[in-house]
């Protein structure tokens, strides 16, 4: 298999084993309260880690271990939703699952577990992903599940949060106002971004962009959030999110439903299964900032990964930056001058929607298909994660 210019190399300089995507596939993503809303996590779970092996002819018995991302793992999603989804698609009980937590970059470090196992020897073949039924188990629902065991919130029983961070507002909302502030980007512009997100991904549906990558469910055949209704008119009339501030409902991800898995594989088991890889992964890694900006960890978490792939901006074709709120982009965009035209070509979460910890495995799907559509080689994915972290990926693509 080609390796690229830049394999990952190990501590004693030996080139390690390559990571291969073999196939990626998502759901429709659902609006909160729409087509996916009564689906149980582990049944929308269950349902693309079948189609996937039975896409690609994969003897489930071969599949090492199931990584999915989930946050809020509650109720139907408690009790280790990756294990749980395994079983619920009749598959065997000698295969294991693991469900992991690293906000809304869940599922894109499942991929990173996927590719580490591989990498190190100690797997040839894993099902990497996410799940998240935002409807059923409404965001933040784990923050405040103690509360009447005496804790409010993650941090305040802390000793050592307090005597470092105080008592201060730790949420996403706050540090989305605080981003716009600092990299000042108004709200005009904030909303000529969103409206481009729709416009994008209302291209992408209209041309059949998701087709190969979408398996439907629940009679859901397409994703329910862009809207054909939006307009800048209609945006600017909505109140900001906390007074005085410059972010609305319009310029923050949409609150979703969907799952999402992906076939990581070695080259030991893409020869002796008969497997055709699509891309290679080339980087993985993750990176952590100042936990109350909280959604600025992209920019260093790229620069990292640019530095430790020896790679430029300049090489990738194509980019997915996680449109939690718009000002994450725009300031990631703006810091590393990346170029828009590269960036979530085909529309991000504001119009897409944002199931929690499916949205990592979805946008790598996402980015796989696309590098294929469109010729691309390079593509590199990131993500702002709560805690002020970010993970990247870069993936080549081999078609």
């Amino acid at each position: 298999m080609p390796h690229g210019r830049y394999s990952e190399v190990g501590r004693l300089g030996e080139t390690m084993n390559d990571a291969y995507i073999v196939d990626a596939v998502r759901t429709p993503t659902g609006r909160k309260g729409g087509g996916l809303a009564e689906v149980h996590p582990a049944d929308m779970g269950a349902h693309v880690i079948s189609s996937l092996l039975e896409r690609n002819a994969v003897d489930p018995n071969l599949v090492e271990d199931v990584i999915f991302g989930c946050v809020d793992t509650l109720g139907p999603q408690a009790g280790d939703i990756a294990r749980t989804a395994w079983l619920a698609a009749g598959l065997p009980e000698t295969v294991p699952g693991t469900t992991i937590d690293r906000q809304c970059g869940s599922g894109q470090q499942a991929v990173s577990f996927a590719a580490m196992g591989i990498w190190a020897g100690v797997q040839d073949l894993v099902v990497a992903g996410g799940v998240q039924n935002m409807s059923m188990v409404p965001i933040g629902m784990a923050l405040e599940a103690a509360a009447p065991l005496g804790h409010e919130d993650p941090f305040s029983g802390s000793e050592g949060w307090v005597a470092r961070y105080g008592t201060q507002e730790i949420s996403q909302f706050r540090g989305a106002e605080m981003i716009a502030e600092k990299w000042d980007i108004s709200r005009e512009k904030m909303e000529e971004f969103a409206f481009e997100s729709h416009q994008r991904a209302l291209t992408a549906i209209d041309e059949g962009r998701f087709d190969n990558e979408i398996v439907p469910i629940a009679q859901t055949e397409m994703d329910e959030g862009p809207r054909r209704d939006i307009s800048m008119d209609r945006m600017r009339t909505l109140n900001p999110l906390v007074e005085g501030g410059r972010l609305t409902a319009a310029l923050a991800s949409q609150i979703s439903d969907g799952a999402a898995a992906l076939l990581i594989a070695s080259e030991k088991a893409v020869k002796e299964f008969g497997l055709t890889p699509r891309a290679r992964i080339h980087h993985v890694s993750v990176r952590g900032d100042d936990p109350v900006f909280m959604l600025t960890g992209p920019i260093p978490a790229t620069t990292y990964a640019l530095n430790k792939a020896g790679m430029s901006i300049d090489e990738f074709d194509l980019f997915e930056c996680n449109e939690a709120f718009a000002p994450v982009p725009l300031a990631w965009m703006k810091e590393l001058q990346v170029p828009y035209e590269k960036v979530n070509v085909n529309g991000g979460a504001i119009s897409l929607g944002h199931p929690l910890g499916c949205s990592g495995a979805k946008l790598m799907t996402t980015l796989l298909n696309e590098l294929e559509r469109s010729g691309g080689r390079w593509g590199l994915q990131t993500m702002c994660e709560g805690g002020g972290q970010a993970n990247v990926t870069i993936i080549e693509n081999l078609n």
